[in-house]
């Protein structure tokens, strides 16, 4: 199967083929209202502003798996990113990355790229030590580990990246731009 075979729900109940978004680069990220990593919807929407005249979708679905960081219901979670971040990108509907309820875009997405590391610095060893206490186990597992983990599809359909919460939004915008 390919990127183009999955789809998701939007807010509304319909379905989202993913292969509305062929020819496209697609950055593919679970969120959270709630999160250390929320401010991150700035940089998002700033690089959805910036790119998606060249043909670059974001595809962001809510997930309140970790922590309960997205306890609201998807309207008021689009509410939300619109009032604080003016976001054009549209939200999915709130789901299960992980797990037996895991949508199965996702269990295609980390077939596709692996868990790699949370990087240097004093974040990552946070996120190093947070999940350790949560699954010993957490660097050998394709599992997300927590909200704004993010896939590069190219316009191919091929997942090219993924970049966990820790990583720099520069860097995640420059391996956009190598798509386009």
């Amino acid at each position: 199967m390919s990127f183009y075979d999955y789809s998701v729900l939007k807010p509304n109940g319909e379905e989202l083929s993913m292969k509305e978004f062929e020819g496209k680069v697609v950055l593919v990220v679970n969120t959270a209202t709630g999160c250390g990593f929320t401010p991150q919807y700035k940089d998002i929407e700033a690089m959805f502003e910036k790119y998606h005249d060249d043909g670059f979708e974001v595809l962001d679905i809510p997930c309140n798996q970790f922590a309960g960081q997205t306890p609201g219901t998807d309207e008021e979670i689009h509410e939300f990113c619109q009032l604080h971040y003016n976001t054009l990108f549209p939200q999915m509907k709130k789901s299960d990355v992980n797990g037996e309820n895991a949508l199965p875009l996702y269990g295609f997405l980390k077939s596709q790229q692996g868990f790699k590391g949370f990087g240097k610095g004093p974040t990552a060893l946070a996120m190093s030590a947070m999940l350790k206490k949560i699954d010993k186990d957490y660097k050998n597992n394709p599992e997300i580990k927590w909200n704004f983990t993010k896939f590069l599809v190219d316009r191919k359909g091929n997942v090219v990246a993924r970049f966990e919460p820790t990583a720099s939004m520069k860097v995640v915008a420059a391996e956009v731009e190598k798509y386009l």
